[in-house]
């Protein structure tokens, strides 16, 4: 069986928001749990970097990578999730990486998949794509629409 273009692309994309949702969730997960390094832990790296309020800015990233790991994992939301785990990756390259490779490789690879789902979506093998598809299905009742601003 021959899979064309297209279809390839979709598995590709499922693959790298499958690998890149996985290590997002267990970074966030053993910040948010108590795992590694924890939330006490992880403030006191983000007191460091010199971020006010770094409580927030804590639990923002934590956030983010939990709950934007399960969201690219099911195929939702992908443009928001992208937004947040590129910032958090950008943060990880730049002020705590400083940059410097192959220490920052993870952070680079990571941000590189978070921008090619921002730019192509979640793809056909998305949880969003399916509820999408059923939304236009004959016979059922089609969501209300706004203009965009």
């Amino acid at each position: 069986m021959k899979l064309s273009e297209n279809k390839k692309q979709d598995i590709a994309l499922l693959v790298l928001r499958l690998a890149a949702g996985v290590i997002f969730v267990l970074h966030g997960y053993g910040k948010l749990f108590g795992g590694n390094p924890g939330m006490e832990g992880f403030t006191k790296m983000v007191t460091g970097l010199g971020f006010p309020l770094p409580v927030v800015f804590a639990y923002a990233a934590a956030l983010s990578e939990f709950l934007g790991g399960i969201a690219l994992i099911l195929g939702i939301f992908p443009r928001a999730a992208t937004f947040f785990l590129g910032c958090v990756m950008l943060v990880a390259l730049i002020a705590v990486k400083k940059g410097q490779l192959p220490k920052a490789d993870p952070d680079l690879a990571l941000l590189a998949i978070v921008v090619a789902i921002a730019l192509h979506g979640a793809g056909r093998y998305s949880l969003g794509m399916f509820l999408r598809k059923k939304a236009a299905a004959p016979g059922s009742t089609p969501a209300p629409t706004q203009p965009m601003p």
